[in-house]
């Protein structure tokens, strides 16, 4: 029986640059960052409150994922926004929004009472959306 999922993966444009953004805006902590082979790294990070869930920052390179017309395709796909990979949970939105706001998160919906919560959107550096919501909207 499946337990639980630990690793998932966000495809990036530059794993340097994802590292600057997860890592020093958003506040994340680097889990692993290891070589593996020429032009190849496992980059993980996690939400300091969750350790046990890794978020794999893959570059989209040609090699062993991409041939070099799916690499090309992905990393258009990628930059133009196609892609929301998940939803982020803090504990007071409109502070952890400006917060963000003032490190240079782009924000693409400012922080809205919706039916199913409080949330705003966001874009990585690399051009992923992701939805920040407030875990408690009481």
């Amino acid at each position: 029986m499946i337990t639980k999922l630990n690793h998932v993966s966000v495809f990036v444009l530059d794993q340097d640059s994802a590292y600057d953004f997860y890592v020093n805006k958003l506040g994340f902590k680097v889990h692993t960052d290891a070589a593996m082979g020429p032009g190849m790294r496992w980059l993980t990070v996690c939400p300091p409150e969750q350790p046990d869930l890794e978020i794999s920052l893959m570059a989209i390179a040609e090699g062993m994922m991409f041939k070099k017309e799916a690499a090309e395709q992905m990393r258009a796909l990628v930059s133009s926004g196609t892609f929301g990979f998940g939803v982020f949970e803090c504990k007071d939105l409109i502070a952890t929004y400006e917060e963000l706001k003032t490190k240079g998160v782009e924000f693409t919906k400012e922080p809205t009472k919706e039916f199913y919560g409080f949330e705003a959107l966001f874009k990585d550096d690399s051009g992923n959306w992701f939805s920040l919501g407030q875990a408690d909207t009481k």
